[in-house]
């Protein structure tokens, strides 16, 4: 080394030997730096910058200081390709096994195989992890129940909607990064864009994907967001965790209640409770209500049981917190809302996805699976929901609660006055009504 780098790190004495330091910083510690050390010593130095811009290591760098700074926990980089993943998606598609997302995910599959069609040029993804997880009170461990009549929702979407949070830092990292290295190109996706942000977190060494499908990482677990940026740089990749963590582990396939994985690693999301309640618009199989219990939106038990999931790191982001400190719903109240209360009640929350009609069958069979007798009223209303979806679930609960002796006698009634009417409605439309003259 010359004397300039002499200088530069004045009181460490260069030792031309290999490296022997048990750890990078280790020798300059003892003011001894071995030549791998003081490599890693200039290449974070500012002043080791080219005339022309950063290097590719220290641009990584540069770009892992931001991301966590605009509050992203961790972030990896792969190259752009076909996701590795995808010929195995196609296949599950083939299968039919995408349930209510079946026909969106099928148009968009050209779209997914080929990250350039989203930005054009791209040859790097930069995958982004936000962790999530937040606690509803002091003492809740990792299983958040519900008290009679109240229903249970996915704990990502216990606060505000997610999209605008993570889509206004993407794009303030994609701006950074232009404004860093001037022309080059960025787009950031959130989960609505047919990106494999999955595979490219896995290529990206964000962790490996679990016998639930989830990406679970060995720091954190699997309760965080993915996100992505796009870009035309070369940025350096990051090595894909090779390790498949889960061993011998069938926590998450054993405890699915409606058996929604046929093997490890494959999804049966028709029979999926999240993909049921939120996604699916119609009567849910009579097969699959009972395994849904008590929850409304989404489902957390495949997570829940995940040993990885025990030393998960709580979020103190205040977009994550559970609205009113509250993690569950009460199912009367779902049942009441009309579509304006709907709209109002759950503005910014992913809750709006399921819709109104969604959330109140979802509520009726909750509701059927764990009677509650103050909810009685509220699910006799049901019955006359003005969405056919929401009073067939009405009908159904009521049934279970005659079935299991609550309130036998009061729901037996209700449903025959209901019979009642119907038939009383039907007959009126079928006599002709008054000639015209």
């Amino acid at each position: 080394m010359g004397a300039d780098d002499s200088d530069r790190y004045g009181w460490v004495q260069i030792n031309s030997s290999p490296r022997s330091c048990g750890g990078v910083g280790d020798c300059v510690l003892a003011q001894t730096a071995c030549l791998h050390c003081l490599v890693t010593l200039m290449v974070d130095s500012p002043e080791s910058s080219s005339v022309d811009g950063p290097s590719e290591a220290q641009l990584a760098a540069e770009l892992r200081r931001e991301a966590e700074r605009l509050g992203f926990a961790r972030l990896g980089i792969a190259a752009v390709g076909r996701p590795p993943h995808h010929e195995a998606f196609q296949r599950w598609l083939t299968k039919g096994l995408a349930g209510p997302m079946q026909d969106w995910l099928s148009r968009h599959d050209p779209l997914r195989a080929d990250p350039t069609s989203l930005l054009a040029g791209a040859r790097s993804v930069i995958v982004l992890a936000t962790d999530h997880a937040s606690r509803p009170s002091a003492g809740e461990g990792e299983t958040v129940s519900a008290e009679p009549g109240r229903g249970r929702v996915a704990r990502y979407a216990w606060g505000d909607d997610y999209h605008d949070l993570l889509r206004t830092r993407a794009n303030a990292l994609g701006k950074w990064l232009e404004e860093r290295m001037p022309g080059c190109r960025t787009r950031g996706v959130v989960d609505s864009a047919p990106l494999a942000e999955r595979d490219f977190a896995w290529l990206a060494g964000l962790g490996w994907i679990g016998k639930n499908t989830m990406l679970i990482s060995p720091q954190a677990g699997s309760y965080f967001f993915l996100t992505a940026v796009l870009t035309d740089l070369e940025l350096p990749d990051d090595a894909a965790l090779a390790v498949d963590h889960c061993g011998t582990c069938t926590a998450c396939l054993d405890a699915c209640p409606t058996g929604a994985f046929p093997e490890p690693r494959v999804l049966d999301a028709n029979r999926c409770i999240s993909a049921l309640t939120i996604e699916h618009r119609g009567g849910v199989p009579v097969e699959l209500r009972g395994g849904m219990g008590n929850w409304v939106f989404g489902c957390d038990i495949c997570q829940e049981v995940c040993p990885w999931n025990r030393q998960a790191p709580d979020s103190a982001e205040p977009t994550f917190q559970p609205r009113a400190g509250d993690a569950t719903l009460d199912l009367a109240d779902l049942l009441s809302l009309d579509d304006a209360g709907f709209r109002e009640r759950f503005r910014r929350s992913p809750l709006l996805r399921a819709k109104r009609h969604g959330l109140a069958r979802s509520a009726a069979i909750a509701l059927g699976n764990r009677p509650h007798a103050p909810a009685f009223t509220a699910l006799v209303a049901a019955l006359h929901d003005a969405e056919p979806v929401v009073r067939e679930a009405a009908a159904w609960a009521l049934g279970c609660w005659i079935g299991c002796g609550v309130m036998a006698e009061e729901a037996r009634a209700a449903l025959e006055a209901c019979d009642s009417q119907t038939s009383s409605i039907s007959a009126a439309g079928s006599r002709p009504g008054p000639s015209a003259r």
